[in-house]
């Protein structure tokens, strides 16, 4: 049984803004995760092509990629609720946009093509500021806790949405998931409504914008654990997570279980990522987070290629499953060391890396896949794709001493930064 206490695997609920928001984004998730499952599925029903569906994703996150580093800047600039209230917004009005034309049969690839792109507008924008809030919502202690039980929420969401839209799609149609992922936004908007995050919590960048973005980028670029963190991160998105794009062609064309079969496939996968999301949650020492990455990132690519090549169905579920479980357990080590270390003022900046390189290099990685299934297949096409994963694994372990050196003495200077800003802060006196 989980503890309960501040030590334990739920304790950042103990904070009423965090309580909010974990209610609203469960709620809401559900209903994304359906929408996905479904708009692959229907693009690979109207299209039968698995280059197709590698561009509807590159469609819908090359803008993460592209805007990724404005978002960082809007992220440190502006109110953060207020950013992430208009992104689910907009993405609210996007998924009834999507349900009428689906519903109404009108709907062509061309479409969805451009509904993807406006969604992942508004991800670019939503991620680095929600991702910046976890440290306002309940404060540094319990961050990484925070980060942990957010990923079990996204994974949680995983595996129930996918489930209910396999279902649904095959039942009564793609456009009643885009429906009820409509209304599942009203959940989110109320909890953010409700929230009351202090101005104090925010860290206004000096200077022009430009300068702003790039001192982000020059940050990241010479301090050692982001460097090595973000491009190990960035060849496992751009070579490893196509996997999930393809997911239709191996339940349709290998595994010959249809749409239901598709959404337990994703279903698994968030299993494992739920899995793993709650183990890092139990985690309270972050010196061994250097090593959790080299290790999820080699066993990754190994539990790939024995996904890649099975043709029964379970120990394909168990191998998405064990793929996810490490997928999110280098993505949490990941997060939570940069967000640890990282100076405040910089904070949504350098989140706004981590969302560049894990969900904006993705896409590219994403239309390579897809139009190489089409040509060699996808067995090939994921087979060269862990390789890949491997070796930047590798290379990531050549540099593990000199990371684990580097998070040690960032490790030292904030907890400085910190215990100098409780002492300001006692010191002050009392309002009267």
């Amino acid at each position: 049984m989980a503890h309960t206490g501040r030590t334990g695997t739920w304790r950042s609920l103990r904070h009423r803004n965090f309580q909010l928001f974990f209610t609203g984004q469960l709620i809401s998730l559900v209903g994304t995760w359906m929408q996905t499952v479904a708009q692959s599925w229907l693009v690979y029903r109207l299209t039968g092509s698995s280059a197709q569906l590698g561009l509807i994703n590159f469609a819908g996150q090359i803008p993460l990629f592209l805007l990724s580093p404005i978002a960082g800047y809007a992220a440190d600039r502006f109110n953060r609720v207020r950013v992430v209230m208009a992104t689910q917004a907009l993405s609210m009005i996007l998924a009834v946009l999507l349900a009428v034309l689906t519903l109404t049969g009108q709907i062509r690839i061309w479409e969805l093509f451009v509904l993807s792109t406006m969604l992942g507008v508004a991800n670019a924008f939503d991620v680095p500021a929600r991702q910046s809030l976890f440290v306002d919502m309940v404060g540094r202690e319990d961050l990484m806790n925070a980060i942990a039980l957010n990923a079990s929420i996204y994974n949680s969401a995983r595996m129930v949405g996918p489930a209910i839209a396999g279902i649904l799609v095959a039942q009564i149609g793609e456009g009643w998931c885009f429906a009820l992922n409509a209304v599942s936004y009203v959940a989110v908007l109320i909890a953010l409504r409700l929230m009351k995050v202090p101005p104090a919590a925010y860290h206004k960048p000096v200077g022009s914008p430009w300068q702003t973005i790039r001192e982000g980028f020059q940050y990241s670029a010479r301090t050692t654990p982001f460097r090595e963190l973000l491009a190990l991160l960035g060849m496992i998105s751009f070579a490893g997570t196509p996997y999930l794009v393809l997911m239709p062609i191996f339940a349709d064309r290998i595994l010959h279980s249809g749409p239901q079969g598709f959404g337990i496939l994703m279903a698994s996968c968030g299993a494992g990522a739920l899995a793993g999301a709650l183990l890092m949650a139990s985690r309270t020492e972050m010196r061994a987070f250097p090593s959790y990455a080299f290790f999820a990132s080699s066993a990754f690519p190994i539990v790939l290629a024995i996904f890649t090549w099975s043709t029964g169905f379970w120990l394909s579920c168990a191998m998405a499953s064990a793929g996810s479980f490490a997928i999110i357990i280098q993505l949490n080590a990941t997060n939570t060391l940069m967000q640890s270390i990282v100076p405040d003022r910089l904070r949504g900046r350098i989140v706004s890396m981590y969302s560049m390189m894990y969900l904006g290099i993705g896409p590219i990685g994403a239309a390579a896949a897809g139009f190489s299934a089409d040509s060699i297949g996808p067995r090939l096409t994921l087979t060269v794709g862990a390789a890949i994963c491997l070796l930047a694994s590798w290379t990531y372990a050549t540099r593990l001493p000199a990371i684990r050196i580097s998070v040690r003495e960032l490790m030292r200077e904030r907890e400085r930064t910190w215990a100098e800003a409780r002492a300001a802060q006692t010191s002050e006196p009392a309002a009267i």
